[in-house]
């Protein structure tokens, strides 16, 4: 843990401490507390997080289980951030005690315990009550820690009824989706961000086999939905590599491309991997790249799993100087405001000004990309972000700037019947609130963006 985290109290232990040792499930919550303040005061990722926690040794005392654990406090005290923050404001009359700021996360992850998660009202009181004890800046709040929650757990049904959803997005996020999508779309996008996301799968072959082995339903764009929370290793198929974990929307972008078998091909931000795989299965010649031998690690154990190949290089797509391609996979890095639902750190680690630092860095990669391109080659450009900046504007910029480009549009039927994510200008824009089902953990996708151009032939 670093230095600034000891301002919330984490490392700061009683002398005098308890003699008893911890209650089970302490050092848990503990964990998470830590980690939240963290993703929130100083903008780290929660994967960030694990992993300096993983490298630290600091998760060596957890079990499988106790992880998994940890992890779904967190994720749910940002999924429902916003919420449990009103509540608390409601119970503590006069707000949180200016000396004791770190009990902000104690009380914040026991809230994400007793409003939404499968704990026992009194476990999530009483070991909140502990990690209070066991800190000397929290320590003389104890009783204020119980009583709160008490009375929260007394009222949870009236609490969360009484709750907008536009509470659990930031305030500047929720003002630009208004703004770009209109109110009504905006609520609903909102809305969807607070439900469990579901577990999307892209197959080799035969969805609906694979949908009805593991309990899903096959969407029509050929995605298998599963609503199981089955560890994912140890559902069949896995270890033969007949699937792979990717969302509806992600799915789409290597089927836009098209690609076709003997083709050059080049992923130009390859990692998880999951479009790779997708781009290889066509038979194309696949060269995938990523600055980050540890991301590429991952892309390559994913490629193996599958059992499929591609030239993997860990390469800046910006200085690469390969080619020329035949077509090229440009999915961005940008700020994933897309994947929320998935991802709820992102809600509270990015700011307005990174939205600026990637569309910058977004344009540049667009250029190299069609620099890489043969004459009448194809590149399709994404991001999962819901930000225009990041996504239409770019493509609008590319086009005035080079007279040598041109939009390729997309169908319908290309992306599955989806006519509601096609652009009045052909490209495809997908929200968080399309694709409703009547259990909200079945319904929706990514927010993604995607663009398909062309490098004009040589007169």
């Amino acid at each position: 843990m670093n230095g600034k985290n000891r301002a919330f109290g984490f490392q700061r232990k009683r002398e005098n401490a308890e003699s008893d040792a911890p209650p089970p499930g302490l050092a848990v919550r503990q964990a998470a507390a830590a980690a939240l303040a963290e993703i929130i005061v100083n903008g780290r990722t929660l994967d960030e997080r694990l992993a300096a926690d993983e490298a630290a040794g600091r998760l060596a005392r957890f079990d499988v289980r106790d992880r998994a654990l940890m992890r779904s406090i967190v994720v749910v005290s940002l999924r429902r951030y916003g919420t449990m923050k009103a509540i608390l404001g409601e119970l503590l009359e006069r707000g949180l005690p200016k000396k004791a700021q770190s009990l902000e996360w104690i009380l914040v992850t026991a809230a994400a315990q007793i409003l939404f998660m499968d704990v026992p009202d009194h476990a999530a009181v009483d070991l909140a009550v502990h990690a209070t004890k066991r800190d000397n800046g929290t320590l003389p709040f104890a009783s204020l820690v119980n009583g709160v929650l008490r009375n929260m757990a007394r009222g949870k049904d009236a609490f969360i009824a009484d709750i907008d959803a536009s509470v659990d997005v930031p305030a500047w996020l929720l003002a630009r989706w208004r703004k770009n999508y209109g109110e009504d779309v905006a609520t609903k996008i909102a809305a969807m961000l607070r439900e469990e996301p579901t577990l999307d799968l892209s197959v080799r072959s035969d969805a609906a086999s694979w949908a009805e082995r593991l309990g899903g339903l096959v969407l029509q764009t050929g995605s298998v939905r599963l609503s199981t929370h089955k560890p994912i290793a140890e559902l069949e198929g896995y270890d033969e590599g007949q699937w792979w974990v990717q969302d509806v929307a992600a799915a789409l972008p290597a089927r836009v491309l098209a690609t076709m078998p003997g083709e050059k091909v080049a992923d130009l931000c390859a990692a998880p991997g999951g479009k790779t795989i997708q781009l290889a299965l066509t038979g194309a010649d696949v060269t995938a790249l990523d600055r980050s031998a540890e991301r590429m690690k991952r892309v390559a154990a994913n490629l193996q799993r599958i059992g499929v190949e591609a030239d993997l290089q860990v390469r800046d797509a910006n200085i690469f100087e390969g080619g020329p391609f035949d077509a090229i996979l440009l999915d961005a890095p940008c700020t994933a405001t897309g994947t929320i639902r998935r991802n709820p750190d992102v809600a509270w680690t990015k700011r307005a000004s990174h939205i600026v630092t990637m569309a910058a860095a977004q344009a540049k990669m667009i250029d190299r990309g069609i620099a890489l391109l043969k004459p009448g080659g194809r590149l399709l450009y994404c991001t999962c972000s819901l930000e225009p900046e990041e996504g239409e504007m770019q493509i609008a910029a590319l086009l005035r700037r080079n007279p040598d480009v041109a939009r390729l549009p997309v169908s319908p039927e290309e992306i599955g019947g989806l006519a509601e994510c096609i652009t009045a200008d052909g490209d495809v824009r997908s929200l968080p609130c399309f694709l409703p089902a009547e259990e909200p953990r079945m319904a929706g996708m990514d927010g993604f963006y995607m663009a398909r151009v062309v490098k004009k032939k040589l007169s």
